[in-house]
């Protein structure tokens, strides 16, 4: 890995943990400092992942921790991939799928109460929960397995100014720290999803295997035409 590329990793992941810390400088009780920063492994057959799980989004860390733990996700399907946006999967119906078949409509029969936060931005290799449309939707309630992991594009100071201003609207206190600008413009992300879906992970390594998937063809409902495969290890 180039010199360059690891300092904006290592930039990134400061980023995110600098979020999980802010807990403690808002008032929340001194405990609430207190993370065992749960690590799980994404493994695929590019590479493997190893995402740091926020201990600020309990309800989602548990969930995703459950679920692998079970082996909900082993052998699933990464069922939507778009370069430059995000690669998504999660869809227990995508184990053993017919080439072609349309998924992402599976779960595990509940829905997770959202957790979005403003202090965790979708920067690439953040981990965040699939959610069915606001229309029906209105809580933003999270799906209870499906998930995407942030591939995006890069975004100047200005446009993200322009996507601040908008957040505004709903929330007023909304503000990009000066290292969130410096992570949209070096590393990008998808800052038009940010306030609108939990975030509840960042890939700490291996973030180069997201470029890899994200690089694979789709058909036209952006399912791979060869099925990428993945399995969650919960690392103890």
């Amino acid at each position: 890995m180039k010199k360059s590329q690891t300092r904006t990793i290592l930039g990134t992941f400061t980023l995110f943990m600098g979020a999980i810390f802010m807990m403690s400088a808002s008032g929340c009780d001194k405990n609430d400092t207190l993370y065992t920063h749960q690590k799980v492994v994404i493994h695929t057959e590019f590479g493997d992942m190893t995402v740091l799980l926020s201990d600020s989004t309990p309800l989602h860390r548990d969930n995703f921790v459950k679920l692998a733990e079970e082996g909900f996700y082993d052998n699933l399907l990464f069922h939507r991939v778009m370069k430059g946006f995000m690669v998504q999967g999660g869809d227990p119906n995508s184990r053993d799928a017919q080439q072609g078949a349309r998924l992402g409509s599976g779960g595990p029969g509940y829905t997770v109460d959202n957790e979005i936060r403003a202090d965790h931005l979708h920067v690439k290799g953040a981990l965040a929960a699939a959610r069915q449309p606001d229309n029906v939707n209105p809580d933003f309630r999270s799906s209870g397995s499906q998930f995407y992991i942030v591939d995006g594009k890069t975004y100047k100071p200005g446009e993200l100014k322009s996507f601040e201003n908008k957040l505004r609207v709903a929330n007023p206190d909304f503000s990009y720290s000066e290292d969130a600008v410096m992570q949209y413009a070096d590393q990008g992300g998808t800052p038009f999803l940010d306030m609108n879906y939990t975030v509840f992970g960042f890939v700490v390594e291996g973030i180069e295997i997201i470029d890899s998937i994200a690089a694979n063809k789709v058909n036209r409902g952006n399912r791979p035409l060869e099925d990428i495969k993945f399995t969650v290890e919960v690392v103890k």
